[in-house]
């Protein structure tokens, strides 16, 4: 089982950082998503920042949400 998103902070250009219950800090790009029609609402910069963590994964006040192996498992570690 991936780890399990802890904290996650929305940057500048659809990035997100996500601290893991490991203690590893990451880098997702949710970029390849955005014309993905489920994904539609997150182009709006301010609904893209109210991104949470919900559970076992992350999720939008829109409702939109990400499965957690995938947030983990592509994307890059950050070097502290």
């Amino acid at each position: 089982m991936v780890p399990r998103p802890k904290t996650v902070k929305a940057l500048d250009d659809f990035l997100l950082e996500i601290v893991f219950q490991n203690g590893e800090k990451r880098i997702y790009d949710m970029n390849k998503w955005l014309t993905h029609p489920a994904y539609k609402n997150l182009i709006n910069p301010s609904i893209f920042k109210t991104v949470t963590v919900r559970d076992i994964t992350l999720e939008w006040i829109t409702g939109e949400d990400i499965c957690p192996n995938e947030i983990y498992e592509n994307s890059t570690i950050v070097n502290s």
